[in-house]
């Protein structure tokens, strides 16, 4: 018996045009509207994906072929195909469309036209819930890459810089008060240090997320006899992924990678505020270049430190960027939700925004150039070499420090009293509230004594910070 053609369509339907939907088969009759299109395509943002998508295809395509599932000359077709493709996209002579709603099946699309109906087979023993999950780590695993070759270039400009300045001696503050001298090298190897866990954060970060999903399918896996430790190893993953539902349904590795950044933009900003202050008139301890800065539409003699104001700005929308991705996730059961699609965007704008926060911070600090004697002078205002003299009453005295502190707290009341410095006071005024003062106390009080005196293991005397540039450039640099 002769099967007829078309037998499931009713003869009402046999001569209209076929318009059931590409990706949804045989399920729906109808398309969607215009509106669900534009609230449902991803294509616009996941195009981004398309080197890991047709990269994660290609090996999928060959693993089928080798355990037997497809014909090796449809794998060959495949891998051909899909090549084509790369070639297309990068060539810009590719045609995205949104009716094909994302990355993954536009490209599936395009390889039937290229091979036929040797494409169809390309998805078999995987859906696009653990494909995007591939596709996706594999991205980040990239910006992770490049982000660490970004933050490692920053912290090689901070430490040339700290090397000319291991004697340069600034204020230090706390609650942005005079508390301490202490050199500009130390302050900025200080950002050295924050940039260095960032990076330690970085490769941690890629570690968790090196596993495959990969043939975990929609979410209970498949029947088909796949092997996803050649797919796993051929992708450049550590293992693939144990649990097929949370294979498919995990975005931690997304929210830490954004944790990631919104903790470098926090350090980004940290250092901006400070850059903004310095370059106040009443700081005046920088002048930012006029590459990185803007003038005034009204006013001709200003020059603004926009290029750090920005970078300070944009913290808040990449912090902004991991709130929307935690609220989006608390509420979602296993496995898989629409839901998350909105993944992508704060991921990408995110790497974005701090991939050039970072170039444009790296170049400010280049040009930047430090008044040193302005900072020198700052240093001494606010009494900040009283803890010297008291570190001095305990040491030579042999006073308690609790009462080394009292001593000094006094002293520096009666030098506020007379609009003088500590070191200005006559030494019999000194020791009309402590008498075993002796003249020696004057050597501890001027600032190259003071920064010089605090060489602790990781305090900021000269030597230190000397010390501290070749020990930062072995381990962050070498």
């Amino acid at each position: 018996m002769t099967r007829k053609k078309n037998s499931f369509l009713s003869k009402s339907t046999k001569n209209k045009k076929d318009t059931r939907n590409v990706i949804w088969g045989g399920r729906f009759d109808q398309n969607p509207t215009k509106a669900m299109l534009n609230l449902n395509s991803s294509i616009d943002f996941d195009k981004r994906l398309y080197k890991h998508d047709i990269s994660a295809s290609i090996v999928h395509s060959e693993m089928l072929a080798k355990k037997g599932i497809i014909s090796k000359k449809d794998g060959r077709s495949i891998k051909k195909g899909l090549k084509a493709i790369l070639k297309e996209i990068e060539t810009g002579n590719f045609g995205y469309s949104q009716r094909l709603e994302d990355i993954h099946m536009n490209v599936e699309s395009r390889l039937k036209e290229l091979i036929g109906e040797a494409a169809g087979r390309l998805h078999i023993a995987r859906s696009r819930n653990d494909q995007v999950a591939t596709d996706f780590r594999l991205w980040i695993r990239e910006a992770l890459e490049n982000m660490d070759i970004l933050l490692r270039d920053f912290q090689e400009t901070l430490i040339s810089i700290a090397e000319k300045h291991t004697e340069t001696i600034m204020p230090g503050y706390t609650h942005l008060q005079n508390a301490q001298p202490v050199t500009l090298g130390h302050h900025l190897l200080a950002y050295v240090e924050m940039l260095g866990r960032d990076r330690s954060r970085s490769s941690d970060c890629r570690k968790r997320l090196n596993e495959c999903p990969l043939g975990a399918g929609a979410i209970a896996g498949t029947g088909f006899p796949i092997d996803r430790k050649m797919t796993s190893t051929a992708l450049g993953f550590t293992s693939p992924t144990k649990n097929s539902m949370d294979s498919v349904s995990d975005r931690d590795f997304v929210i830490e990678f954004l944790s990631l950044l919104a903790i470098i933009s926090t350090h980004l900003s940290r250092l901006s505020e400070e850059i903004i202050l310095w370059s106040s008139s009443p700081f005046n301890f920088v002048q930012l270049p006029e590459k990185y800065s803007t003038g005034s539409s009204m006013l001709p003699q200003k020059r603004n430190p926009d290029a750090a104001e920005l970078i300070r700005g944009k913290s808040g929308r990449v912090i902004g960027c991991l709130s929307s991705l935690l609220v989006m996730m608390k509420g979602l059961p296993l496995t898989y939700s629409k839901d998350m699609q909105e993944d992508k965007e704060p991921v990408f704008d995110s790497f974005d925004t701090i991939e050039l926060c970072i170039v444009c911070m790296s170049g400010m600090m280049r040009e930047i150039r430090f008044n040193k004697d302005i900072m020198r002078e700052a240093a001494s205002l606010g009494h900040s070499t009283a803890i010297s003299a008291a570190d001095w009453i305990t040491q030579t005295l042999g006073k308690p420090f609790r009462e080394s502190h009292f001593i000094v707290g006094q002293l520096v009341k009666i030098a506020e009293q007379q609009g003088c410095a500590l070191d200005q006071l006559e030494l019999e005024q000194m020791q009309d509230i402590e008498p075993a003062i002796t003249a020696e106390v004057y050597q501890v009080l001027t600032l190259e004594t003071t920064v010089s005196s605090k060489n602790s293991f990781g305090g900021t005397a000269p030597n230190n910070v000397k010390l501290a540039c070749k020990t930062a450039r072995k381990q962050y640099l070498d």
